[in-house]
């Protein structure tokens, strides 16, 4: 139990991403406690304690109902809930209570629910995370959800890695429901007011400067590649740093580093790592085409027209079209000497204590969102089913055609950890410190690399 309790206090204190400042989901309901402030992409929060205040949706009037959590509460949120909704339609003995957390609110409440033992019935957590819930036993089986094993999903349709992914010590632990990941997203107006080709974006870490540089513009309408570009008064940014941990970690695994070498020793201070820290760190004040993070709103800038390209995941899409933003997107460019790009997989999960008749019909709503990807892919997330990414095309599915098959060919999944929150929690106030001026980069990747170390050291 202590072991658990340790685990709640990892995950109060992370997120699965900064989260930028979105709309709230049209058509659901509004927790009546004040919500707690979000801060914007890439820019520290306040020290508050999380307020759970989730985004609910009521699906269908069944006498029988599911209790469904998820952090899904941007854009890609409205799209589950559609499906949530299409289930209760065809299943009108169902009822479907989804709540929507923000992700650092929602380990928090989650974890206290699994100890309390009033967990909701189905929750959606990654797959790299899998080590460090099924390792507390607060996961069910769910071999038995698939058709090997007498259940409704067929294993054989998942693509493999993916799969392999929701194993753990032997056991399979959940339904992954996409794969999604990093690429680039763009401006096509800034671009051709730039006189840069729409449709061509960097493939190379030179050739992502040399745009960044031609889409920077101070203020007297110079770009960077001027000599009397003034990096003092910019309007529009050429690009920016996102999420610390995803951006990095991209670099990263490019030049063929990790954050640790899986034998417990942690690697955050390696060549490629000071390779992949100092290319995002020479955007921001070397090159002046990215702005220092702190305080500056990544999603809102872009929609504003004030920010060119922006490294961001699939799941942007939704936001981009709700802004009417004329967006391109292209894998994320090869910056190190190999191409890759972090890739994660929402997964569907229940708890031990699920059974009876609640256990079938979560087994049956589980299998009902696995079968309906493609609805899913609508919010930009590639499906995790191969039949369901070979139906994809590109006029209906633009970004998720293109950046699924990124993620397919060269996608890297987070090297999984028992205390993968702690880990994650210990590197990246590091990278925050770095991009923003506050550390110097090889102090900062030595703390880094010290405290994961420490956790490594303790957490075997």
């Amino acid at each position: 139990m202590l072991a658990v309790f340790a685990l709640v206090l990892a995950l109060v204190l992370s997120a699965c991403a900064p989260p930028p400042t979105q709309p709230a989901l049209e058509g659901a309901e509004q927790a009546t406690e004040p919500a707690a402030e979000e801060p914007a992409a890439g820019e520290a929060a306040a020290e508050v304690e999380p307020t759970a205040t989730p985004i609910v949706a009521e699906a269908g009037t069944g006498a029988l109902q599911l209790i469904y959590w998820n952090g899904l509460t941007g854009s890609d949120g409205a799209t589950m809930v559609q499906i949530v909704e299409s289930f209760t339609q065809e299943n009108p003995d169902v009822s479907v209570r989804v709540e929507m957390m923000p992700w650092n609110i929602y380990f928090d409440k989650l974890l206290t629910s699994l100890v309390s033992g009033n967990p909701p019935d189905i929750f959606l957590l990654h797959e790299y995370e899998i080590p460090q819930f099924a390792s507390q036993g607060v996961l069910r089986d769910t071999g038995d959800f698939y058709q090997e094993m007498g259940g409704p999903i067929p294993e054989q349709d998942f693509i493999e890695r993916t799969l392999d992914a929701v194993s753990y010590q032997g056991t399979r632990y959940g339904v992954p429901l996409d794969i999604h990941g990093w690429g680039l997203w763009y401006n096509k107006d800034l671009f051709e007011a730039a006189g840069l080709d729409p449709n061509v974006c960097p493939a190379t870490g030179e050739e992502y400067i040399e745009m960044a540089r031609q889409l920077t513009l101070d203020a007297n309408g110079n770009n960077a590649t001027s000599a009397d570009f003034d990096p003092e008064n910019v309007k529009q940014w050429g690009t920016a740093v996102s999420w610390f941990k995803v951006t990095f970690l991209s670099a990263l695994y490019q030049y063929g580093g990790d954050w640790t070498d899986g034998q417990g020793k942690a690697t955050l201070n390696s060549d490629a790592a000071v390779q992949a820290a100092s290319f995002w760190n020479d955007l921001i004040y070397k090159e002046h085409v990215a702005p220092q993070p702190a305080g500056f709103d990544t999603w809102q800038s872009f929609a504003g027209g004030t920010l060119a390209m922006l490294s961001e995941g699939s799941w942007m899409l939704n936001f981009n079209n709700d802004n009417g933003i004329n967006w391109g997107v292209c894998p994320f460019p090869q910056i190190g000497d190999q191409p890759a790009v972090w890739t994660s997989s929402h997964v569907m999960y229940t708890p031990t204590t699920l059974e009876g008749e609640k256990l079938e019909a979560a087994k049956k709503l589980i299998a009902y969102i696995s079968d309906h990807g493609l609805v899913w892919a609508t919010s930009g997330q590639p499906p995790a089913r191969t039949s369901q990414q070979e139906a994809m095309t590109a006029d209906e599915f633009p970004s998720a055609t293109v950046l699924g098959e990124s993620f397919r060919e060269f996608g890297r999944y987070d090297t999984a950890h028992e205390c993968i929150q702690e880990v994650i929690l210990a590197y990246e106030p590091e990278l925050d410190a770095i991009y923003n001026n506050v550390k110097t980069l090889e102090q900062g990747l030595n703390d880094a690399n010290s405290r994961v170390q420490d956790i490594l050291d303790r957490c075997q």
